[in-house]
């Protein structure tokens, strides 16, 4: 039996799982950019958009609850974080309209505590 000699290469199967590969990561990076935890951001008019640096993300849902990097913490959790971190980096708090003042004031008061002060807190334009 003699084996056939190929003078060029079949490129629809590479093209067919290329496709797939482009679906797959089309698909994940909306829901990466939408985020885990749901929250309603407040309104600003004056607002920047955020820098791509390593930064720290805390979110406080409107019953309270608190998030570092999408992980559920307490106050004192997020404390030690936050101190294994340079003072020099970027935090930013998202915290939903309707949660208490209270959590918020709690968050920015261990900052401040802290010494850090390269904090932001996120709002939708």
């Amino acid at each position: 039996m003699k084996l056939k000699k190929y003078d060029s290469i079949n490129v629809i199967p590479f093209i067919d799982v290329l496709l797939v590969l482009l679906a797959i990561v089309l698909l994940t990076s909306t829901f990466i950019t939408r985020g885990i935890i749901p929250i309603s951001l407040p309104n600003s008019n004056n607002a920047d958009n955020l820098k791509p640096d390593k930064e720290i993300i805390l979110v406080i849902q409107e019953n309270g609850d608190l998030f570092i990097e999408d992980r559920p913490e307490t106050l004192e959790n997020i404390e030690k974080i936050v101190l294994q971190s340079s003072k020099e980096t970027p935090i930013h708090i998202n915290t939903d309209k309707n949660s208490k003042f209270e959590s918020f004031v709690q968050v920015l008061d261990m900052l401040k505590k802290h010494n850090y002060s390269n904090v932001s807190i996120v709002t939708k334009k």
